[in-house]
């Protein structure tokens, strides 16, 4: 029998908040972009939508963690940042625990959204957004589409939360798109693209013996490797070419520290290929490192411009 207190404790674990972060400062981001240009950032609006990107955060790590569970508890390199929470299995809390969190987060973000929907408030390009952003975050790990064993999980996880989540922060205050959003969302896409890959690889055999198709399974660890570099390359021309374009000044030189770290990890994931040990934890915390100091230095760059 689990205690209340370490059933509150596991519950802490199965949300996995560390990754809620990433939300505050991608959804921050979009409404700092908004400001910049002019627009006066409401409020009330802004809370709105991030609860519900926060809510979409977290139905879909439940969703994760009820689909992937049986999986992930087999896995012998579990990192913070892979293989799942490790708060699902016998004697911790149990799958149905994360399905019921999962369809209540749902329901809140169906609550919010009609509430929105009967005043009228919400601009049609922002709704258009929200129902890609429900998308991604339901099917991701959902059947029947299940897109995390479908080879595509990885670019959609990556456009929903490097790009849908801060284009939709900046459009509810708006009402619009603007070429500086896609300026700044370009890299974040790419580096969230190859933060994933780094996420993945050490959950590489075990979702192999489990069918779960993701990109590695299905074009093999050596290729996603490339692919992880050929992304933070992108990522690295994408900020040349918005400082080339106009990118506000502090952003671009925030954007330059990014780069040594960017390379330290092309350099790491080539030692992988090369047969070096693997150091699991500290691929995926500068995996995430890298994309995070990314978007918090843009959200700063433009709260200063």
């Amino acid at each position: 029998m689990i205690s209340r207190t370490r059933r509150v404790w596991l519950f802490v674990v199965l949300s996995r908040p560390h990754f809620l972060l990433g939300g505050f400062a991608l959804f921050g981001l979009g409404a700092a972009i908004a400001r910049y240009l002019g627009n006066e950032v409401d409020a009330g609006m802004y809370v709105y939508g991030q609860a519900l990107v926060t809510f979409g955060q977290l139905m879909t790590h439940y969703l994760n963690e009820y689909y992937d569970g049986p999986a992930d508890s087999q896995n012998p390199r579990r990192t913070p940042f892979s293989g799942g929470s490790g708060a699902i299995g016998p004697g911790l809390l149990s799958r149905r625990t994360a399905q019921s969190a999962a369809i209540i987060c749902l329901a809140i973000m169906g609550i919010l959204a009609s509430a929105r929907l009967i005043r009228g408030d919400v601009p049609l390009v922002a709704w258009l957004l929200f129902l890609l952003l429900l998308f991604g975050a339901f099917f991701y790990n959902a059947p029947p589409l299940r897109l995390v064993s479908s080879g595509y999980g990885e670019l959609t996880a990556a456009l929903t939360v490097g790009g849908i989540v801060p284009s939709f922060a900046f459009v509810l205050q708006t009402g619009q798109l603007h070429r500086i959003l896609f300026m700044s969302t370009a890299p974040l896409i790419a580096l969230c693209f190859a933060m994933l890959i780094t996420f993945e690889l050490p959950d590489y055999y075990t979702d192999a013996r489990f069918g779960k198709s993701n990109l590695l399974v299905r074009i093999g660890w050596q290729n996603a490797m490339r692919l992880h570099d050929l992304a933070i390359l992108f990522a690295i021309l994408s900020y040349i070419l918005a400082y080339i374009s106009g990118f506000p000044m502090r952003v671009a030189l925030g954007a330059a520290i990014v780069v040594p770290l960017a390379l330290a990890q092309i350099w790491q994931m080539g030692r992988l290929r090369a047969g070096f040990k693997p150091h699991w934890r500290t691929l995926t915390m500068v995996g995430l490192g890298l994309f995070s100091l990314a978007a918090y230095i843009e959200l700063v760059g433009f709260l200063l411009s």
